[in-house]
């Protein structure tokens, strides 16, 4: 039983949301999974309806990360930029095929002195967000798992970051280029040809966005949600399946009449 507010009406996804490249999509079936449809269905997801899924969102300092969360949750835009302090975040509930599901949007620091600070907060993510400004071509270097030639490694690798605290077989990663109203189409065709093998080389989802006009927010939050519902239900199953249940019956072959029976200790020679 759900004892928070109502989910609102913007916030329900009954389909799989479409990805925004083929060519870089963490899935490519147009439908959530089969098991996954069917445990909804039958009301069989667990506790994935009372768990809060954590999502990090890191990057350059002013690539856009609050104003990309800002767009969505509160559907705002501030052009007077302030530099996150630490971490910060923001809680969005979503009804995903029938099912409440929480996501907590964790928007951390991009400046140096705020390293150790916003990687205390990385652990137990289901997903990472790595975002970069289209416009710079640093940046996007900077997300990187390793850094790329020629470069001195004085800068974050904010992919390598995050995963030192979270298993990189058990998280879903994303790679978001913003600020796309301000480059022109000509030169966003080729700077998505990068993005793109950066994304295919860290096996991330890309998507490309617009804080100030909206443009693919909502459905990259949305496929967001989606992938990482899809993701939680399949971990419960597989928790399910692994463990006994109480009443299991559990059989055990043995050539032995008696189980307990065992094999007399010889008495010391002290004792004959």
């Amino acid at each position: 039983m759900n004892v928070l507010a109502p989910v609102r009406r913007d916030r329900v996804i009954a389909d799989l949301p479409a990805c925004f490249r083929k060519e870089a999509a963490l899935h490519t079936h147009p439908a959530f999974h089969p098991t996954v449809a069917s445990a909804c269905q039958e009301q069989r997801t667990g506790t994935v309806g009372f768990k809060i899924s954590k999502i990090i969102v890191v990057g350059d300092l002013s690539v856009g990360k609050t104003c990309l969360i800002n767009r969505f949750c509160k559907d705002t835009f501030d052009k007077n930029y302030k530099a996150t302090i630490g971490v910060d975040f923001e809680m969005e509930r979503f009804e995903v095929l029938g099912v409440p599901f929480s996501l907590q949007l964790w928007d951390t620091a991009g400046q140096e002195r705020f390293k150790c600070i916003a990687s205390t907060y990385y652990r137990g993510a289901q997903a990472i967000v790595i975002v970069f400004d289209v416009n710079d071509v640093g940046s996007l270097e900077h997300t990187r798992a390793r850094p790329a030639a020629g470069d001195s490694g004085s800068h974050r690798q904010w992919l390598a970051d995050a995963l030192k605290e979270n298993d990189p077989s058990n998280v879903i990663l994303f790679l978001v280029g913003s600020k796309k109203d301000l480059i022109t189409p000509a030169q966003y065709s080729l700077m998505e040809k990068d993005a793109l093998k950066v994304a295919q080389e860290m096996q991330a989802e890309y998507w490309a966005v617009s804080s100030l006009t909206g443009e693919n927010v909502r459905d990259f939050f949305f496929r967001v949600a989606a992938l990482t519902f899809e993701s939680c239900v399949l971990a419960e199953l597989e928790r399910g399946r692994s463990a006994r249940r109480i009443g299991d019956t559990v059989r055990i072959n043995s050539n032995e009449s008696d189980l307990y029976l065992s094999t007399p200790r010889k008495k010391p020679k002290c004792c004959q």
